[in-house]
């Protein structure tokens, strides 16, 4: 196995979290299946595809369901993770769960925030 081509996410709000990924992390949209509908996302390394989910769907909870914790995303520096946070924190549609704080006793920092539809992403810079 070479990986995971892509990940699919569930969201309530396709255009919005679209709009998360394309805007605010500065992936691109690589397709779109309007009849589904769906919305494929890349930062050229990663593919996330994403479903919009019926109106009356109800939100996924970390403790009482069986699914997709959080997904974590690797940052190229501890910079890049701070000038994300400052992005986030700009942004009315982003939910920080938790600024850039050391990953146990570090040198690895992280954030998780909730985007648009609920998901929790994790960003993490982990140094080699």
């Amino acid at each position: 196995m070479k990986g995971i081509h892509h990940l699919g996410l569930a969201v309530s709000n396709l255009q919005a979290t679209s709009t998360f990924f394309c805007d605010l992390l500065g992936w691109k949209l690589v397709k779109e299946v309007p009849e589904y509908p769906a919305h494929f996302v890349s930062n050229g390394s990663v593919m996330f595809t994403l479903w919009q989910t019926d109106q009356n769907a109800a939100k996924f909870d970390r403790k009482t369901n069986v699914g997709l914790h959080h997904v974590a995303i690797q940052m190229d520096s501890e910079q890049e993770l701070l000038d994300l946070y400052q992005k986030f924190k700009s942004s009315d549609s982003v939910e920080i769960d938790f600024a850039p704080e050391f990953l146990r006793e570090g040198p690895a920092k992280h954030m998780i925030v909730d985007e648009p539809s609920g998901v929790r992403i994790e960003f993490i810079w982990w140094p080699q």
